[in-house]
């Protein structure tokens, strides 16, 4: 699964590698105010999504993370759906529609991922080990509810996990390559075509960190989630070896 997320970078470090269009380094924050780090990303919030626009360019949206279906009575559903598994989300009556027609990247510079209770449900956080940024494979919704009500959503789609989230997790976000991203933005791509892009990052795409307790809370959004906890001896990135 995937369940908290961190958007660190600059503006203009992400109208950069997803080509975004000029005015896209003018990029504020879903509040209207300018762009600001996030370390503790959680569902029900906001998160950065890329699109597919007219003549074949992409635009940006911020979109509530966990999909409401166009379809649903009531939006509260999404708190359940803010991920949906590769290997069902052409079947599945939640996913299918968007899975069609309304696929998105959602921009991260990192997510976290915690150990198992036996393991010490240690917080990890995964991060690119070349780049500043990744793309998760998503999905967005439209949802109009009584009164006006609107509510413009996402989900991230994961996989089983690749090496580098040995000893952590089972499952990760699927993580699309520059190339992926072109074939799972564009609106001509077939179900086979889409559906292999479905699978774990190649091995050291990755790299992961140890990081502070901090993050199990997510009213907390500071550099501070991202630090070692104190009697942590290891406080560097590594790839983990499963130990």
């Amino acid at each position: 699964m995937c369940g908290r997320m961190t958007l660190t970078r600059s503006v203009e470090e992400i109208a950069q590698v997803f080509e975004l269009a000029p005015h896209s380094s003018a990029l504020a924050g879903p509040d209207g105010l300018p762009l600001r780090p996030r370390y503790n990303i959680a569902p029900s919030q906001p998160v950065l999504t890329v699109v597919q626009s007219g003549a074949g360019g992409r635009g940006i949206a911020w979109k509530t993370w966990g999909l409401v279906p166009g379809w649903a009575r009531d939006p509260s559903i999404g708190s359940k759906l803010f991920n949906a598994r590769g290997e069902t989300v052409d079947v599945k009556p939640s996913f299918r529609s968007a899975f069609k027609s309304r696929r998105c990247l959602v921009v991260a510079d990192g997510f976290y991922e915690w150990s198992a209770r036996s393991r010490g449900h240690r917080p990890h956080w995964f991060h690119p080990s070349e780049g500043p940024l990744l793309a998760f494979a998503g999905l967005h919704e439209h949802w109009a509810g009584e009164n006006g009500r609107a509510i413009d959503s996402c989900t991230v789609i994961t996989t089983e996990a690749n090496a580098d989230l040995e000893g952590v997790h089972a499952r990760m976000p699927v993580v699309l390559s520059k190339a992926a991203r072109a074939v799972w933005l564009d609106p001509e791509s077939g179900p086979e075509d889409l559906k292999r892009l479905l699978v774990p990052a190649p091995e050291g795409t990755l790299l992961a960190r140890v990081v502070s307790r901090r993050v199990n809370e997510p009213r907390h959004d500071d550099p501070d989630c991202l630090a070692p906890e104190p009697d942590e001896r290891a406080t560097g990135d590594f790839r983990l070896d499963g130990g």
